[in-house]
């Protein structure tokens, strides 16, 4: 039941990312104990930022937020599969587990076979469910993506 009250806040973050004109990706991140240390929007095209993808963003606060880069035990919430730079992000952050909402067949890390999150390779392997909220979550993105066709026609 948290997961899907926190995916619903990450959702919210995605809504303000899309009146922004960004592609509306919205990510928290959610302390062992609930508290949500931080909750970010894609910032791509207003901060001229490659790295401005809602997970990292969150990330980095989440850990000003803890002063300390470790996310031991912190769940991130994000609205769409990760890329495998932000999928990287979150074993370098030493996060717990990831919960994501729509599937993304074109970028997504997991999708493309990046399995960052449980290589034996690396010395952090975390936890991963997908889906969560998938319609909503693709719902804002598609909407989004059709009207940014239509208005570059």
């Amino acid at each position: 039941m948290d997961d899907i009250w926190f995916m619903k806040l990450a959702l919210e973050q995605a809504e303000i990312a899309y009146r922004f004109n960004e592609v509306p990706v919205g990510a928290l991140v959610v302390s062992a104990e609930g508290k949500i240390l931080s909750s970010r929007y894609n910032t791509k095209e207003q901060d001229f930022d490659p790295c401005g993808h809602a997970e990292i963003l969150a990330i980095r606060e989440a850990a000003q937020c803890e002063k300390a880069w470790r996310l031991m035990g912190s769940t991130v919430y994000v609205t769409l599969e990760p890329c495998a730079m932000c999928l990287a992000a979150m074993g370098q952050a030493r996060i717990a587990q990831l919960v994501f909402g729509a599937y993304d067949p074109k970028g997504g890390a997991l999708g493309l076979g990046y399995h960052v999150h449980n290589d034996t390779r690396l010395n952090h392997r975390f936890a991963v469910k997908g889906g969560l909220l998938e319609f909503d979550c693709s719902k804002i993105l598609s909407r989004f993506f059709r009207e940014q066709r239509n208005f570059y026609r």
